[in-house]
């Protein structure tokens, strides 16, 4: 098993909301990955005295120790459980019934020599390449098939859809919404690596287009994680007409991780 990881800020002057991290058993055969793209909230009071960086961190490093310990949890189990003592860890000092309280997309995956596990929540990106080279993209989509004007603007998208029926969730302070990611397993036969992007990173694919999911994995393994940041940052230097980038930030964090099994 070899495991490769690149994360980058979207900018230097402020800190890489992205967390991710993998773990392999010491007996077994086996590991787990998690990948987190922590949401930046407006500027103004989202009624958390925490940063996205301390939520992600805290969500992330429970996400680990839970799918890598208690293997008896499923992964929905396991990230409404990490959701759950992230949010005890802050309920007393902070507002936790905010629409912008802290909040992240997850991926997350969990293999052994059976079987690979996978959750996805919001608009991060698994990739499961078979043996004989086809890549599945496992993706929520629930962010592209939403209503034209629902994302208009942040108070738009606050009142309207995020965190809610007919909308799009992230994993914020009520483990309720672990019951809304996308899960499924793969025989672990039909699996000989695996990829994780955050939406900074899958730019290459869904905002540029330079590639499908297929060529998306092929510069990972060729490239390595670094070299596909590398790309998407040439990418976002060149649209100076913003034809790609019509919204959103010109550089968003990215973080990619590579597993070949």
């Amino acid at each position: 098993m070899r495991i490769e990881l690149a994360t980058e800020p979207g900018t230097p002057q402020r800190p890489n909301e992205d967390w991710a991290s993998t773990a392999a058993p010491a007996a077994g055969q086996g590991g787990v990955l998690a990948l987190l793209d922590g949401v930046t909230p407006p500027a103004g009071d989202d009624g958390c005295a925490h940063s996205v960086p301390w939520f992600t961190a805290r969500l992330g490093g429970s996400l680990i120790e839970l799918s890598a310990s208690r293997r008896d949890l499923t992964l929905t189990e396991v990230l409404a459980e990490s959701i759950g003592r992230t949010a005890a860890a802050h309920r007393s000092v902070c507002d936790l019934s905010h629409v912008r309280t802290p909040q992240a997309t997850v991926v997350l995956a969990r293999w052994d020599e059976r079987v690979v596990e996978h959750l996805v929540l919001s608009d991060s990106v698994l990739l499961l390449e078979a043996p004989d080279g086809a890549v599945l993209p496992v993706v929520d989509d629930r962010l592209a098939r939403l209503p034209p004007g629902a994302l208009a603007s942040e108070a738009v998208a606050d009142a309207r859809a995020r965190n809610k029926e007919g909308g799009f969730f992230t994993a914020a302070a009520d483990p309720r919404v672990a019951s809304r990611a996308v899960t499924g397993e793969t025989p672990r036969a039909d699996v000989r690596a695996l990829a994780a992007l955050t939406d900074g990173a899958s730019r290459w694919t869904e905002t540029f287009g330079e590639g499908d999911w297929t060529a998306t994995l092929g510069l990972l393994r060729k490239a390595g994680p670094q070299g596909l940041i590398d790309r998407v940052r040439e990418l976002e230097r060149a649209d100076t007409d913003r034809r790609y980038l019509r919204r959103g930030k010109t550089h968003d964090d990215a973080t990619a991780v590579l597993v070949e099994l």
